[in-house]
């Protein structure tokens, strides 16, 4: 992903340096379970930590993959060129490439996941402040984009904690599917290596053994991973796209903030526009197009083939990166948006009453009028307030059908705003807890 949507500690996770020394330790904690199983000489394997604290060239171990043709090879020739000739032929002892590929990628994902777990902790803990914030200033509420009820903002941003929510928890549940690992050998029947050695390279890494790994670790682990990440990408969306019609200027109930020295547009100086929002929605794109191939990644053939690699090569370190990105610029653009409540209310009187028209309806009926008819009478009182500008109540009260059903009192008590807020209390206990 390029720098400007990268941020430096998940860029880290996925840089050669990283993965060479994730190998590197890969191949170390394999030698050691090796050494106290008697398979090879303990003085071998201590040869091969006296390379931990080695910095990897990068740039020799691509000059010997030009000639390989293969970067594991590559990599444990480099290694070799460190520890010597001796102790390095007991180095990758009845391993194949993929043991350590795979188990490095998921080391990287399970990394990947934790920043990405914090990035959304970050994000919910915004949420909630602006939710109880703004938990009774009212809006209206919103239907094909059409005034509905009323509702408020507080609910609006508690909706998108519940949902957020949600992904932090099928987060939590895809970073403990993804974080196994397999050094099984060759089409994973530990042939030529003790399932114990497994058993110890996974603990030092915070891996679970993959309990069957053919030759590769299955790829539904990281298709359930990567469509979760997708998820979120969704719900970053959706929130963005709240955002994007709130700061519309014939709308203008919040806005992103805009910094002293901003400027909106290069040719009209008036211009503030909603460029984070906007931005997110793209990321968003860029995040869920590795969902597709995630899920075709699955489908290998045999106990192995490399149709998967190429994929993961560019989707693990962009989606994450793109990921936690745009997470943290969701959650500042949280934190400073700027919210008119005066607007909201402006915005939901401009049609004068109308958006009360369902609990005159009901009242109606309840009256003794048959929905049909009840139906009838406000719509046809609604529409006055849609063609002519009318005021709904005024209207109401001078339709002499519905006041043969409803007294004025009765009619007035229907324009209660308060009606529509009384069970926030009750949605914000289910939301965030007594």
């Amino acid at each position: 992903m390029i720098p400007r949507y990268s941020r430096p500690e998940m860029v880290k996770i996925w840089s050669p340096e990283t993965k060479f020394r994730i190998w590197f330790e890969i191949e170390a904690h394999a030698c050691d379970a090796m050494a106290d199983l008697g398979v090879i000489p303990r003085e071998n394997a201590e040869a091969v930590w006296r390379a931990k604290d080695v910095e990897f060239d990068v740039a020799r171990i691509d000059e010997i993959e030009a000639v390989t043709k293969h970067d594991v090879i590559a990599f444990l020739t480099h290694l070799a060129e460190h520890v010597g000739a001796d102790a390095a032929r007991f180095v990758h002892q009845g391993m194949t490439s993929s043991d350590v590929l795979d188990t490095c990628l998921n080391v990287q994902l399970t990394r990947a996941a934790d920043l990405l777990i914090a990035d959304m902790q970050a994000l919910l803990a915004a949420l909630k402040r602006r939710a109880f914030e703004h938990k009774h200033t009212v809006r209206i509420g919103r239907s094909h984009g059409i005034h509905a009820e009323p509702t408020t903002m507080g609910l609006t941003f508690a909706r998108f904690y519940a949902e957020m929510d949600r992904n932090l928890a099928r987060l939590r549940l895809a970073r403990t599917e993804i974080a196994t690992g397999a050094i099984s050998g060759a089409v994973g029947t530990f042939a030529n290596i003790d399932p114990r050695v497994e058993e110890h390279v996974c603990a030092q890494l915070g891996l679970t053994p993959e309990p069957i790994s053919t030759q590769v670790i299955p790829r539904d682990r990281h298709a359930m991973f990567f469509a979760t990440l997708g998820v979120i990408a969704s719900s970053i969306e959706n929130i963005a796209i709240e955002i994007r019609h709130m700061q519309r200027t014939e709308v203008l109930e919040a806005e992103e903030f805009f910094a002293p020295g901003q400027k909106g547009s290069s040719a009209m100086p008036h211009k503030r526009n909603p460029v984070l929002s906007e931005n997110l929605t793209g990321l968003a794109r860029l995040v869920r197009m590795a969902v597709i191939p995630a899920l075709e990644n699955v489908a290998l053939w045999h106990e192995r083939d490399i149709s998967h690699s190429s994929v993961e090569r560019m989707i693990a370190p962009d989606t994450t990166i793109t990921l936690d990105f745009a997470l943290a610029r969701l959650t500042g653009l949280i934190d400073k948006l700027v919210i008119y409540p005066d607007t909201m209310l402006a915005n939901m009187n401009k049609f004068r009453g109308l958006v009360m028209s369902q609990r005159v309806l009901l009242a109606l009926t309840q009256a003794g009028v048959s929905r049909e008819d009840a139906y009838t009478l406000v719509q046809r009182n609604a529409m006055k307030v849609w063609e002519q500008g009318a005021d709904f109540q005024t209207e109401l009260l001078a339709d002499a059908d519905v006041r043969a059903a409803l007294s004025a009192d009765q009619i007035a008590e229907k324009f209660d705003l308060g009606y529509h807020t009384k069970h926030v209390d009750t949605i914000f206990a289910r939301v965030f807890g007594a």
